[in-house]
């Protein structure tokens, strides 16, 4: 199979409208929609505007503002931040760390072109009101320096030679969470890096986010001629080419692309929104957190799973089904869980848990589908991946006289607008099932796909013998119906509410 084209959407982004807690307009990590191909074929960033020009012939930029708003980059004309991009790298940044825990340090290194004072703001992701986040420090003026260019290697894109530019100490009295960093330049160029701040306390949940499914799909440098993720690469004519030409292997020690946070972030911020505005007992780990040993789950009431989760190692699922064998449960809010088995392996420098590995269907080698290994994965899911959805559909509710549904308002057979998007599970029934004391499914939803076949969305419920509930939304839109502005829907939110208080043991 030759060369592929292939957009971003088809990638599996969705293109939810999101409020933005940074001040920056639309948020960039779900853009689909966007134009990723021109008149001649050539690939134009998302960021580019191609009505708009600058003297010298280079192309105007989108930058913060109202959604749809479009503005030439003149450095003259600097109103307000502006989003960074991989081509000129005007601040880019990654963490050297993985989760780090109060009274430890993440490691943040940067680049800066031109040559300038940057600082950064740290914010933590919550409900805050209604704010979506709140800033928790300034770091001191920061020099920036213009960093290597990322080395490459056989499709594997890092920047661990980068130089250490800041080390924030993390202060004992920090709360735990999901928090962002956001990069400023003195001339007002932004870019943000995500961390995770964790401790070993017990809670009533543990809140998982994927940052290994994140890394797989982070396409950095977004620049036409060097980045590349397990999805694509780019051609010497700076063309947009697929799988079958993408990356085995990606590195962690590289900024994300475009304005630096990942595709799907968004899944999880809603869900931390939503259960903080609640007042839930959250912990907070990495992914990879759960690939290292690191996590307890007899600590915990209940592992939650809150956005797209795709891409697994071993270890994280084996630490997942003794979890539901010691009686913790198990809550997955989005679609196409587990779906393919990676390996995670350190850096040139050693440290561990840098690079991900997934083969795919390249070369030989066993497998790397769960379900082409005789495991798939709705032996723990209890359903698994169907396919995309390309328009989103109803969610149809079944067994509305489950506990699940009570006090929602939902009725059998009763439609819950567009719930059923971006990519869709269903129960298998020629897979086997895992092991339970009692099963239900809760949604059976019609839906069309890319190539105008029915197919169907289903959502799941099962308990374990060791009393451990298992749930899997088995749809995209489950978290932002949580909590994001135009997406809430209150059937939702009280039908999440109820999971979790039973899982919490709340009177």
């Amino acid at each position: 199979m030759g060369p592929e084209q292939i957009r971003r959407w088809e990638s599996g982004a969705l293109a939810h409208a999101v409020t933005d807690p940074f001040g920056q307009g639309p948020v960039p990590w779900l853009r689909g929609g966007e134009t990723y191909f021109g008149d001649t074929g050539q690939v134009v960033a998302w960021y580019a505007d191609p009505d708009a020009a600058d003297p010298d012939g280079t192309p105007g930029t989108r930058r913060g503002g109202a959604p749809g708003a479009r503005t030439r980059d003149r450095r003259t004309d600097v109103v307000g931040p502006r989003a960074a991009d991989d081509v000129r790298r005007q601040i880019k940044g990654f963490t050297a760390t993985g989760a780090a825990a109060p009274g430890e340090a993440i490691d943040f290194h940067i680049t800066v072109d031109p040559p300038q004072e940057f600082s950064v703001d740290v914010y933590r992701i919550g409900h805050y009101g209604g704010d979506g986040a709140a800033k928790i420090t300034t770091s001191p003026r920061l020099s920036g320096i213009v960093q290597p260019p990322p080395l490459t290697a056989d499709r594997t894109v890092s920047c661990h030679h980068w130089w250490l530019s800041w080390r924030l100490q993390i202060p004992s009295y920090w709360n735990i969470g999901a928090y962002v960093a956001v990069l400023t330049t003195a001339d007002g160029y932004r870019s943000h890096v995500p961390f995770t701040v964790r401790d070993d306390h017990p809670a009533d949940l543990l809140l998982l986010l994927p940052d290994v499914t994140w890394q797989a799909y982070n396409l950095y440098p977004e620049d036409g001629r060097t980045g590349a993720s397990l999805y694509h690469a780019w051609d010497e004519e700076g063309r947009l080419l697929g799988e079958a030409d993408a990356a085995t292997t990606v590195s962690f020690d590289r900024p994300y692309a475009g304005a630096g946070l990942p595709l799907h972030v968004g899944h999880a911020y809603d869900f931390i929104r939503f259960a903080e505005r609640y007042g839930y007992d959250l912990a907070y780990a990495d992914a990879r957190d759960l690939h290292s040993g690191r996590i307890d789950p007899t600590r915990y009431r209940g592992l939650v799973f809150p956005g797209h989760d795709e891409y697994w190692s071993v270890p994280m699922r084996r630490t997942t089904e003794l979890a539901r064998e010691h009686g913790t449960s198990l809550v997955f809010l989005s679609a196409n869980t587990m779906y393919w088995q990676v390996e995670l392996g350190p850096s040139p420098s050693g440290t561990p848990d840098r690079l991900l590995t997934c083969r795919k269907r390249k070369g030989p080698g066993k497998p790397v589908l769960w379900r082409e290994i005789d495991r798939p994965e709705q032996q723990l899911l209890g359903i698994q991946y169907a396919g995309r959805v390309p328009e989103p559909h109803p969610l149809i509710v079944r067994n509305a006289g489950h506990w699940l549904w009570e006090a929602t308002g939902a009725h059998e057979g009763d439609e819950i607008e567009d719930l059923v998007a971006g990519e869709a599970d269903r129960y298998f029934p020629r897979t086997a099932l895992p092991e339970h004391d009692e099963r239900v499914l809760l949604a059976h939803s019609p839906y069309t796909d890319a190539d105008g076949a029915r197919r169907h969305q289903e959502t799941s419920l099962y308990r374990a013998p060791s009393g451990a509930w298992v749930f899997a939304s088995g749809t995209f839109a489950w978290s932002p119906a949580l909590d994001r502005p135009g997406h809430v829907d209150p059937r939702v939110q009280r039908a999440t509410a109820n999971l979790l208080d039973r899982i919490c043991k709340r009177d």
